[in-house]
């Protein structure tokens, strides 16, 4: 990711997250965010071991003090971890902390001789549309058109519906008066607008996300729960909590569909939701997760747990299909870990039920060489748009776009491939009458006969019938 389109993201987050100090990580590069001053250990024997190793360490080393080094949390709970203070989360900048990587070092060879991670920071798990261009704002899109992909013809029966979870942003309040939400429920999204009446950052994300699902598997019931509602953003160690949470609430689902993550730096998966990952492996639930928004083939978790041989089965990780449908989308996360691609650059969906419409102030700025080459240019630049809602105005003004939504948007990002691809095997569940989701997943894949180009690799492609491509052209080079 770039630098400056990092700075930028943290600086989002960080506004969504005004309690919670955070820095860059890893300390040599800008890959994630984590929280300041604090590191995660399992419960019980080793996060007391987790402790004293760090206390002794920091005893030992010149510059270092163990006066902050207690527990940060209770000592159980329903996650498995604990949240321990190793240093001042209010010192120091954004590009790492001096605190957290010496407790990291602390413990190595405690790691070495166990043969497996006893420490982790605590990452900050967020929507995949925060991350990286073109995942990034909505764009107003006319009704008459209609959604991309369109409502399939399957009907709704109650009784044979398949259940999909969307852990999200939460619903809009007006969601109800789209007759393609009409089996939709959940939490309503915080805070919609302003106090001007402005469309806040990233508010209909939940909303856009459960009518992809409806449009490509209409016999479904899907409920929208908001734990990422701030700005799409959570802490690791409470991530684990709201996903208990979700599936606690009203039983585990057939599908849960997840369009958020991290990368941390390693290959075996985020310590704060690992006691969630293995309930979730004994259960029949199918987790269909986005493989993030980076152009990288780093693990994006939990959507990279499709690459480990014990959640092969349970875990679908899915990376977004460029416009035409046969090449990976440029921001698209790839690697063997992604188990297979769907349409996900400009897919129209709805954004909220507005009848009337409703401003929306463009001010993110993102790294626009991603879209770089194509027919249509990155939709946010700094200092403000310079692309598609702007062209022939003055771009050298700092003043922000504001555009209005009249209810549908195109959006693009691995987010909006991942509800695509629950929709399809929720969409084979019913056609086969497969109540198994995990059973469904395989089926499908075993069966389809589509493939697409990603960095020169042919991966699955799985194309809804109902989604309609689009041409993309190449242009000229930037000057």
């Amino acid at each position: 990711m770039a630098p400056q389109r990092f700075h930028e993201q943290f600086d989002q987050i960080q506004r969504s997250m005004p309690d919670v100090p955070l820095a860059m990580g890893p300390d040599d590069a800008a890959e994630f965010l984590y929280e300041k001053g604090v590191v995660l250990a399992r419960d019980g024997e080793e996060a007391r071991l987790v402790e004293d190793a760090v206390r002794g360490h920091f005893t030992a080393t010149e510059g270092l003090s163990a006066d902050r080094v207690r527990r940060a949390g209770p000592d159980t709970n329903r996650t498995g971890v604990t949240r321990i203070q190793v240093g001042d989360p209010g010192q120091g900048g954004r590009d790492g902390d001096h605190a957290v990587a010496h407790a990291l070092r602390a413990l190595r060879p405690h790691e070495g001789r166990a043969g497996r991670r006893l420490v982790s920071r605590n990452h900050v798990v967020s929507i995949t549309s925060v991350n990286a261009c073109p995942g990034d704002e909505p764009v107003p899109a006319p009704r008459r058109r209609g959604v991309n992909p369109a409502p399939a013809g399957t009907p709704y029966d109650a009784a044979t519906a398949v259940g999909v979870l969307v852990i999200d942003t939460g619903l809009m309040s007006d969601h109800g008066s789209v007759p393609l939400l009409a089996h939709v429920r959940g939490d309503a999204q915080l805070q919609e607008t302003d106090e001007h009446g402005v469309l806040q950052q990233y508010v209909g994300h939940g909303t856009f996300i459960a009518g992809l699902v409806a449009a490509v598997a209409l016999n479904t019931d899907i409920t929208v729960r908001g734990t990422l509602n701030d700005a799409g953003a959570i802490l690791e160690s409470e991530f684990g909590h709201k996903l208990f949470e979700a599936v606690e609430a009203d039983g585990w689902p057939d599908i849960i569909s997840l369009s958020a993550g991290t990368s941390n730096g390693r290959t075996d998966g985020l310590l704060g939701i690992d006691a969630f990952m293995r309930e979730l492996r004994a259960q029949g639930t199918l987790l269909v997760a986005a493989a993030g928004n980076n152009a990288s083939a780093t693990p994006f978790w939990p959507a990279a747990y499709a690459g480990l041989p014990e959640y092969a089965d349970t875990v679908l990780s899915v990376g977004a299909l460029r416009g035409d449908g046969e090449h990976g989308a440029c921001f698209s996360n790839h690697g063997a870990w992604v188990t297979a691609y769907a349409p996900g650059e400009r897919l129209t969906g709805v954004l909220t039920g507005f009848t009337a419409p409703v401003p929306y102030v463009y001010q993110h700025s993102t790294y626009d060489a991603c879209r770089f080459g194509f027919a249509y240019a990155c939709t946010c630049q700094s200092p403000r748009h310079t692309g598609l809602l702007s062209e022939g105005q003055d771009n050298g003004s700092a003043k922000a776009d504001q555009v209005m939504f009249e209810g549908y948007a195109h959006w693009s990002g691995t987010s909006f491939a991942t509800p695509v691809a629950a929709g399809m095997v929720a969409a084979h569940m019913t056609a086969h009458r497969e109540r198994d989701a995990r059973a469904a997943r395989r089926e499908l894949l075993a069966a389809n006969t589509e493939y697409a180009e990603v960095r020169g690799a042919h991966v699955p492609a799985l194309r809804p019938p109902t989604w309609r491509p689009a041409t993309v052209a190449r242009l000229a080079p930037r000057p």
